[in-house]
Parts: C-alpha cells; sequence; structure tokens
C-alpha cells in the first residue's frame, strides 16, 4: 500500500473516531470536542462551569476522570483500527482545584501493540498550568468498531 494511501486511511480512521467520540451519550452531559492529530495522540477540549462543581466550588473528580481517561483512551484507540478499546484500571493524580473555564486534556500513548495499552494524560486550565495526570490501562475488546454507531468518517 502506497503512503499516501496509509495516510488516508490512518486519517479516516481518526475522524471516525472523533465522530465516535461526539455520538457518545455520555457526551451530552459534557460538552466536549475530541482532535486526534496523530497517532497515539489525542486532545479533547472542554468548558467547565458550575455544573461540574462539588460544594466547594471547583469541579468535582468525576469531571478530572472523564477528560483524562478519554484522552488516554482515544490515544490507545488511534492505534486500534478493527476493535473498541475498554478500560481495565486508571490512576489519577490530582493538583490543582479546576474553577470555571477552559479545560484541555491532553493524551499519548505510551506502550503496547496487540492486546494491552498504556496511555497517559494531563489537564491544563486556562492558565496553561496542569492540574491533573493519569495513567490507564486499556484491553481490546470482542466490539468492532465498525459496528458501533457513530464510528464513521466525517463526509
Amino acid at each position: 500500500m502506497p503512503p499516501e494511501a496509509m495516510l488516508e486511511g490512518e486519517q479516516a480512521h481518526f475522524r471516525a473516531l472523533e465522530s465516535l467520540y461526539a455520538a457518545a451519550p455520555i457526551n451530552r452531559l459534557f460538552e466536549s470536542t475530541l482532535e486526534i492529530p496523530q497517532s497515539g495522540v489525542a486532545r479533547i477540549s472542554f468548558d467547565i462551569d458550575e455544573r461540574y462543581f462539588h460544594a466547594g466550588g471547583a469541579a468535582h473528580g468525576t469531571s478530572y476522570f472523564k477528560m483524562l481517561d478519554d484522552a488516554a483512551f482515544y490515544a490507545a484507540n488511534s492505534l486500534v483500527t478493527d476493535r473498541f478499546l475498554l478500560t481495565t484500571a486508571f490512576n489519577l493524580l490530582l493538583t490543582k482545584p479546576l474553577k470555571a473555564g477552559p479545560v484541555i486534556a491532553e493524551g499519548r500513548w505510551v506502550s503496547g501493540h496487540r492486546r494491552v495499552f498504556v496511555a497517559e494524560a494531563r489537564l491544563i486550565d486556562a492558565d496553561g498550568e496542569e492540574a491533573a495526570r493519569g495513567t490507564g490501562t486499556f484491553m481490546k475488546s470482542r466490539i468492532p468498531l465498525a459496528g458501533l454507531p457513530g464510528y464513521r468518517a466525517a463526509p
């Protein structure tokens, strides 16, 4: 296969994963946008507001987990074109309270090529400071990507 065709296929996979992310029902609760710029890298843009706050006036830990898990997951799944990955473990380190404003979750594949993948992610707040980081382990499932509603290349 010529390199141009491989790049086209890879880009089609990235766009289909972005579409899958957008179609997930959970993202009606967490308004966000996924971008996969290259293999093994995912970036998710969120806007944190008071809907995500705990009683202390900052983002609840569920928001941190959601953003970190998704960014790491899609960084890993960008390397897998046939199956949906599943999170099997995820470790979090919360270093700074998140207040209202834009947040970027940056995910990066670390290791794994066959069945189990490791990826990490970090949250960057509106001031450009890291607010959290996490590392996840993801395993290939029996769920074919092609059969999932939403997994399609953008028109």
